[in-house]
């Protein structure tokens, strides 16, 4: 078992952080001593923390890692990563697109100043 100050610098998640995934139901300790209050993780729980901080790298917010770790089995877990690809897909596409009208806007300009 891992107090959570050992945890937070196992897993590289903040003391606050872990205590804000407790609360939102997220990542909960494996036990709370009920005398001092003390919260502890175990190796379960690391195997968790670091599926969360993969899953926040790759974009998903709170409620999307809520649904991901509502659902025990991860059955749901490669459809959320497809949709998240093709969000990320979409928004490069977007901003391709608008690279492309800067550099058209930039060269109408210099073809005015000529």
């Amino acid at each position: 078992m891992y107090k959570i100050k050992e945890f937070a610098e196992l897993t590289g998640l903040s003391k606050e952080t872990l205590r804000y995934y407790a609360e939102v139901k997220l990542l909960e300790p494996a036990y709370i001593d009920p005398k001092n209050k003390y919260r502890y993780y175990d190796d379960g729980s690391f195997f968790l923390a670091v599926l969360l901080v993969k899953l926040r790298k790759l974009g998903f917010s709170i409620q999307e890692m809520v649904s991901v770790m509502e659902d025990e089995s991860f059955a749901n877990l490669d459809k959320l990563l497809l949709q998240k690809r093709t969000k990320i897909e979409h928004l490069i596409a977007e901003l391709q697109q608008q690279k492309e009208e800067i550099d058209e806007f930039l060269a109408s300009g210099k073809e005015e100043n000529k």
